[in-house]
């Protein structure tokens, strides 16, 4: 039998091209957002930073961190650019998240010019091992190396009963007539001046004998929170019977910073303190919701005028979660 020529062979003839990396899609350093006509320029790592439930709210189809098409980038200086990203969220909301997380981290980790409180725990790091004095070590307890933010999110939508003999009505279409509508905005602006966190859950306690909310506002009320604490930022949404609010509260570890006879820093633990924050690691990138319906009525009449009471229902949904804050960069505005 003769022998095959290899080398006329059309497997062998065909030339190996190299695969075209360069086609795929690069990361983005940062995103700029508009925000209901305002932007924000964000850097990746701090959106990445931001908690899960409102990394939710501003992506509800997912975020996108390269850009849209391999053809936009061509290699050279003009990759770092902005692609904009239209999010249907409260800007002032987003301000006040950003803002909190970056006072948060600067007082943690520091600046240039001062030391932040992770470098007065450095004994903590130091000596962190399962034998260790001061407890677990920092891989097994990321509080010792990280800034703990309580992030505490609520969603109420509210339903207005207007009185039978009242002007308050719809027509055939189910529209709301212009008496409807003013006493739909009343309801709003008295729900949106009740800026107290735990009045409306502890209501609910108080009716339903429930040990479950007891014990979730008295372990918030451990962890950071106040009982008579208010919403950091409570606002309507725009064109809808629902009011947005949002608190954030530094995690209670339990380490405590004081200063020593010289002047010195001294770190101590407080381990009861420490164990229940580690609690709030089931939180953490794993948003946890309750929902309940709150039924009060109101007297909405105006100085001078008979009462007018009716009732008022809302469904409330909460939303809690524990952030851990990492160094980065910082929030452009």
């Amino acid at each position: 039998m003769a022998a095959v020529n290899l080398s006329n062979s059309p497997i062998t003839q065909v030339s190996q091209t190299p695969v075209q990396t360069n086609l795929q899609p690069q990361l983005l350093t940062r995103l700029l957002l508009d925000l209901r006509g305002r932007r924000f320029s964000v850097d990746r790592e701090n959106i990445l930073s931001l908690p899960e439930s409102v990394l939710l709210c501003l992506f509800p189809n997912g975020l996108v961190l390269s850009r849209q098409s391999a053809a936009l980038s061509d290699g050279g200086d003009n990759d770092d650019y902005e692609e904009l990203y239209g999010v249907d969220f409260d800007p002032d909301c987003f301000e006040f998240v950003l803002t909190f997380f970056q006072h948060a981290r600067e007082e943690f980790y520091g600046t240039g010019n001062s030391p932040g409180l992770l470098a007065a725990q450095q004994q903590l790091l130091d000596g962190g091992s399962p034998t260790s004095d001061f407890g677990p070590s920092p891989s097994q307890n990321p509080l010792l190396t990280k800034q703990a933010i309580i992030v505490l999110r609520e969603e109420l939508e509210y339903f207005s009963i207007p009185p039978k003999e009242g002007k308050e009505a719809t027509d055939a279409r189910g529209i709301a007539n212009d008496a409807l509508l003013d006493l739909k905005r009343k309801c709003g602006d008295y729900l949106l001046h009740k800026r107290n966190i735990f009045t409306a859950l502890q209501r609910n306690v108080n009716k339903e004998n429930n040990l479950a909310e007891q014990h979730l506002i008295d372990m918030l009320c451990m962890s950071g929170f106040d009982r008579d604490d208010e919403w950091g930022y409570r606002a309507m949404e725009p064109s809808r019977c629902c009011i947005s609010s949002i608190a954030l509260v530094l995690l209670k570890t339990g380490i405590v910073h004081a200063a020593g006879p010289t002047g010195e820093r001294q770190v101590s633990v407080d381990y009861n303190q420490m164990a229940t924050a580690q609690k709030l690691l089931l939180f953490w990138r794993k948003p946890a919701r309750k929902c309940w319906w709150d039924g009060i009525e109101v007297d909405l009449a105006d100085q001078g005028e008979p009462d007018k009471v009716i009732k008022l229902w809302a469904r409330r949904v909460w939303t809690l979660e524990l952030s851990l804050v990492s160094p980065s960069s910082t929030w452009y505005f």
